[in-house]
């Protein structure tokens, strides 16, 4: 069941981020508890080498030495199985963890699993949705239905120490 439906509340900024323990492509297991004292960018993405999906790791990939100048660790999340995360990573090189989430438990968490519709057909799938967690574990930022173009941008406009938001 997703989070976030009807008579559900979503997520907002300062609630205590979900707890989430995935394997990355590398096989190790990413928890959240294991960031405490970190700043996590935990971004959610539809599917593997997709335009809009690789639009988004790259730019977060080509950001990745402000990100780490800020404090903070990018993660991105999918439904895409492990081997699936090993080929999209090696292929346009990016350098960060790719985690899955292939039974959907995580996404639903965040209430980004949602129910969508395209040309008529209704499936389910993730909405693209970016949560900044503060190094103790509250969310600092949430970001819902991104566009790719620019997003890693926006999220480092709120890391840099001379945005007005306080992580």
């Amino acid at each position: 069941m997703s989070i976030g439906g009807p008579g559900d509340r979503a997520l907002a900024e300062g609630d205590a981020a979900p707890h989430f323990d995935l394997p990355a492509e590398d096989g190790v297991r990413v928890r959240l508890e294991d960031q405490k004292g970190k700043k996590v960018v935990l971004f959610f993405y539809p599917k593997d080498d997709t335009p809009g999906c690789t639009i988004e790791a790259c730019e977060f990939r080509d950001g990745s030495d402000r990100f780490a100048a800020e404090g903070a660790v990018v993660f991105g999340v999918s439904p895409d199985p492990v081997a699936s995360h090993v080929r999209f990573r090696r292929k346009y090189g990016l350098n960060f963890p790719l985690l899955a989430d292939d039974g959907h438990e995580v996404a639903d968490r965040y209430g980004v699993w949602r129910q969508k519709s395209m040309y008529g057909r209704t499936y389910w799938g993730i909405e693209r949705s970016t949560f900044l967690i503060n190094g103790d574990g509250y969310l600092a930022k949430v970001w819902r239905k991104v566009r790719p173009k620019g997003h890693a941008g926006d999220v480092l406009a709120v890391l840099s120490p001379d945005s007005s938001d306080e992580i």
